[in-house]
């Protein structure tokens, strides 16, 4: 295997593992609130924790991916995110979790804008997006795996641990496997023989207070394109409504699905979600030939604009009946094909176009940052909204099978009915 072919095989498979560590905590949202006593405000403010980290750590990405061999950072993300994993395992209070989820972002904003240059390094405008399809399908199995292994082992126990900690250790073992071999086997274009020394751009041996007041100046640069001020701007909202989708999972469980039929329903919704933006980024590839000015803005919109109506029938229109398991995987099928075409076919091509190629990580570092620093709200926002707007209430204890069950479905609706909002 060609060495080019092996680093992009070994960092789809950090991609894997970072959207597999991501996926775990919303898939046992209603074990870990049963047992640390945790509403859906509290849940959902675990995400904001890991997110705002994230967000703010998202600088320090580009500092480290411009100046230093961005297969060691990668590999030294994989391994900070499986610690702070390994943490929320072993973690026995809220405050615990919380502060591990927290250290958990670190790891992963080192990770992401590394992976995201070094696609772009590696294709021209005429494939990029298909190769950033193929990013979003082999994250999105990550998102698979570890929704799978969350939602099936939430309800077991092993040796009297709970489910649910074993997924975050499993994840957490394979983050660090998954690291190891990125740190030994792949390679940075911009470094011969996997070494420490640039052989481009970088200029080596400078201070730290001259490579800060660089990567400043190189950040104004890229926030002066006005391409990349009106992607992020529409990017926020996506990614806002993005985050909220970890809810879903928790929604399908109170309409009544098992935990079964929630990991097979949610694992093709995902799945279609990956071909969807492999097929967006195919299609942008094929309408930038066509319609360069055009065609990939083209896409964008039609995807977005889809998200609205097909939300409106999956929370709204379908009856919250766990008997309608085909009927409620169909709508979220189709809104995986479609509604996932804007990163692929649009953004992140795009991004690789509008700034010199020194500027890559730090166009991919600052769309994250300020992408999510406003969507990592929207976890809480959908806690606040359900209980206190559209009236979700926690199951009181000691009551019965009856009372549980109507309280779950009443619950579902409110969900349903703030979900629909923020889509």
């Amino acid at each position: 295997m060609k060495p080019e072919t092996l680093t992009l095989v070994l960092v789809n498979l950090a991609g894997i593992m970072e959207r597999a560590d991501t996926s775990l905590l919303p898939g046992v949202y209603k074990e870990i609130g049963a047992a640390l006593n945790a509403d859906p405000t509290a849940l959902g403010s675990l995400t904001l924790y890991r997110s705002l980290v994230q967000s703010f750590c998202y600088p320090l990405a580009a500092y480290l991916a411009t100046r230093h061999n961005r297969a060691h950072v990668i590999a030294l993300g994989a391994f900070l995110w499986a610690v702070a994993t390994f943490f929320v395992a072993i973690s026995s209070t809220f405050l615990q979790v919380a502060i591990s989820r927290g250290l958990n972002g670190i790891g992963l904003a080192i990770v992401i804008p590394a992976i995201q240059s070094l696609i772009a390094d590696s294709t021209i405008d005429s494939n990029r997006g298909t190769a950033f399809g193929w990013l979003q399908l082999t994250g999105n199995l990550g998102s698979i795996i570890g929704n799978l292994f969350a939602v099936l082992l939430a309800s077991t126990s092993f040796f009297g641990v709970p489910g649910w900690r074993i997924a975050f250790h499993i994840v957490a073992l394979i983050s660090v496997v998954v690291g190891l071999l990125v740190r030994v086997f792949a390679n940075d274009p911009h470094f011969p023989n996997n070494s420490a020394k640039p052989t481009s751009y970088q200029i080596p041996n400078k201070s730290f207070y001259s490579e800060v007041k660089d990567l400043i100046k190189e950040a104004k640069s890229v926030i002066k394109v006005p391409s990349f001020q009106i992607i992020v701007a529409q990017g926020v909202f996506g990614s806002f409504r993005g985050s909220s989708l970890s809810f879903f999972t928790l929604w399908l469980e109170l309409i009544g699905f098992s935990h079964g039929t929630t990991a097979v329903i949610w694992t093709i919704f995902i799945i279609s979600a990956s071909f969807g933006g492999l097929f967006g980024g195919w299609l942008g590839d094929f309408l930038s030939q066509r319609l360069p000015n055009t065609g990939r803005i083209m896409l964008a919109q039609i995807s977005a604009g889809s998200t609205i109506p097909l939300s409106a029938i999956l929370l709204l229109l379908l009856p919250n009946d766990p008997s309608t398991p085909f009927i409620h995987g169909f709508v979220l099928v189709i809104m995986g094909i479609i509604t996932f075409w804007c990163a692929a076919a649009t953004n992140d091509p795009i991004f690789a176009e509008i700034v010199p190629e020194k500027s890559r990580t730090a166009v991919y570092a600052l769309d994250r940052s300020f992408e999510c620093i406003l969507a990592s709200f929207a976890p809480p926002i959908v806690g606040v909204l359900a209980q206190h707007v559209y009236g979700y209430k926690p199951v009181p204890k000691g009551s019965s099978d009856s009372v549980e069950i109507e309280t779950d479905r009443e619950n579902a609706a409110s969900l349903g009915r703030e979900q629909e909002w923020l889509h």
